[in-house]
């Protein structure tokens, strides 16, 4: 069971005032459903963007949410600290979705999330091609996720972090199990894709951001589950990602991989800027023991098509060798998951 987080008085004092303020605590209730700019939330509140700045300001100040930059976009978001998420996630629980201002907020969030899905669906419109005949090669990834949902179980967890979240795909997955979950990327035309996934499946305690998962501005040792699906093989150096995802991790938590297993379709290469032509069973083996991993589970899923023809993907799930333990108890996350 989760213990509650503490907030010393004065810091207390400090929250409630911060958001004890109409605009605020409409900022709040918005940002409780995903990430925005504070053009968007210039449009939906139909204030200046000076006005909406200063309470973005005090909000900040008093560490409910926090500031990100994308390029030349500034997002923000609620902060991760469990104090201040409880403490916003109780007030803004208790708001009528019915008032009347509120009802106009979401509409006009509603609004900007369909935009964004337009633009999401004229990138793919654009790659869709290429994608469909990467996965005509490949298992459907339907059997790869279900897969992937009974090793990790139905036991809730506190964090999840998807490292090149591509589409989000992870993120929807693992969302009735994870608090809180991060998608992390390079391609910023890809996270307007993701963001819009996650809003059209009405997932608000995810978010995503620009970045390198070679190096992920995260908390370390803070996260129970960390994925890495079918990114390896378009960067130059898989070990460096595999050990900044096992920094991540917390005592007992999981990695885990999904790739394709060595091939020799060099079109993927020349074509797709595949960077690896598929990772071997051993190489995968010996970055997860520089990274101070336990390897517990490999699986293989045959490829679509005649023999030689497919591509065969692989799942590797590891496990940070450290326990962590309270109480003489190891927590219910560290121990046998079924499904």
């Amino acid at each position: 069971m989760l213990m509650r987080p503490a907030i010393h008085l004065d810091q207390m004092v400090d929250t409630l005032k911060a958001a004890a303020e109409t605009s605020r605590l409409r900022i709040l209730a918005l940002l409780s459903q995903g990430d925005l700019t504070v053009t968007d939330l210039t449009e939906i509140l139909g204030q200046s963007q000076p006005r909406v700045s200063r309470h973005l300001k005090l909000l900040l100040e008093a560490q409910l949410i926090v500031r990100y930059q994308e390029g030349s976009w500034a997002y923000f978001r609620l902060s991760d600290a469990d104090a201040a998420r409880e403490f916003v996630d109780g007030v803004v629980g208790r708001l009528d979705l019915a008032d009347a201002v509120i009802e106009r907020d979401l509409e006009r969030l509603g609004a900007i999330k369909r935009r964004r899905e337009e633009r999401a669906a004229e990138y793919f419109s654009q790659n869709a091609a290429s994608w469909d005949q990467i996965r005509s090669l490949h298992v459907p990834d339907k059997a790869v996720e279900e897969e992937l949902l009974k090793l990790i179980g139905a036991r809730p967890f506190q964090s999840m972090v998807d490292l090149g979240t591509g589409t989000g795909r992870m993120l929807e997955l693992f969302a009735p199990l994870y608090q809180r979950g991060v998608g992390i990327d390079l391609s910023r035309e890809m996270l307007a894709v993701a963001r819009a996934n996650l809003d059209r499946a009405g997932i608000a305690n995810a978010q995503v951001r620009l970045g390198d998962i070679s190096a992920p501005q995260l908390e370390r040792d803070a996260h129970d589950l960390v994925t890495i699906h079918q990114v390896l093989h378009y960067i130059d150096r898989p070990a460096v990602a595999i050990r900044e995802a096992a920094r991540l991790l917390r005592p007992g938590g999981r990695l885990v991989i999904v790739d394709f297993a060595p091939h020799e379709h060099e079109f993927l290469r020349e074509e797709h800027a595949h960077m690896r032509l598929g990772l071997a069973d051993s190489q995968i083996a010996e970055w997860l023991e520089e990274a101070e991993l336990d390897l517990t589970e490999t699986l293989e899923f045959a490829p679509r098509g005649e023999a030689g023809e497919g591509l065969t993907v692989k799942l590797w799930l590891a496990r940070d060798r450290r326990m962590q333990i309270a109480d003489g108890i190891v927590p219910s996350f560290a121990q046998k998951e079924t499904a």
